[in-house]
């Protein structure tokens, strides 16, 4: 039998994105190999949306090459992205994972298991019957992770999804995502958060004005930075 395909690695292969006369990236060469989460950090506008945006193939090079697993056109049939604000259906908890099941084309007599294990995984079960759009801030971004989850994927693409979060809210969504990376999903998570930082552990990828800055583990990034840009953010100091 034919061995599944894979969308890891991804290989940024020196990658600009333009917009206009604005650079979102610039000559960008970026290797997401399996292993423990890589979170992206950066000040405000240095391109970690667009580096995700691109990892999930939502936006596409305007110089340079992307690949997944060694494909340049691969569907993304195992990654899924969660952004700051995910859109809630007009349906309950329940309904918004029975739908993604549904999109992923789960086995439809497995589905009702299946969003049961979901909500339980991500500490909803008691409401799984509540409006999604009535559930607080960070339920909804625990019902987010449980939809990204029943895609199944190999890959996860969190962009700050615990910037809007209470302290308990974001504790509650971190370790969802600690378990998601101790399961096998490789996480990739755009992040401002130092103290964030530390907690997820792994490796940091810091970009400046859309250019990949410092690379390497997140603890040799918080305590020896190897650019002054990176001594700066640090240290708290604005990098513009």
């Amino acid at each position: 039998m034919r061995a599944p395909s894979s969308d890891l690695p991804v290989m940024l292969e020196r990658v600009s994105v333009r917009a206009g006369a604005r650079t979102m990236l610039d000559d960008v060469s970026l290797a997401i190999r399996r292993g423990p989460p890589t979170l992206v950090v950066g000040p405000n506008g240095s391109g970690k949306t667009t580096l995700l945006r691109l990892c999930m193939g939502l936006a596409a090079p305007s110089e340079g090459r992307i690949s997944w697993g060694g494909r340049s056109d691969a569907p993304p049939r195992r990654r899924a992205i969660l952004f700051q604000r995910p859109v809630m259906l007009r349906r309950t908890a329940a309904g918004n994972i029975a739908y993604a099941l549904a999109q992923a084309a789960a086995p439809r007599a497995r589905r009702p298991e299946r969003v049961a294990e979901l909500l339980q995984r991500v500490g909803l079960s008691d409401l799984a019957l509540r409006p999604a759009r009535k559930l607080s801030g960070g339920e909804q971004q625990r019902l987010a992770l449980a939809r990204a989850l029943a895609r199944d994927p190999e890959l996860l693409l969190l962009d700050e999804p615990t910037a809007n979060l209470d302290p308990a809210a974001t504790r509650a969504v971190e370790e969802i995502i600690l378990s998601a990376a101790q399961s096998g999903i490789k996480i990739v998570m755009a992040s401002h958060d130092l103290g964030q930082v530390r907690r997820i552990g792994g490796d940091v990828v810091f970009l400046v004005r859309g250019r990949l800055c410092e690379q390497g583990p997140g603890e040799c990034f918080l305590t020896s930075p190897l650019t002054p840009e990176a001594a700066s953010f640090v240290r708290g100091d604005l990098v513009i």
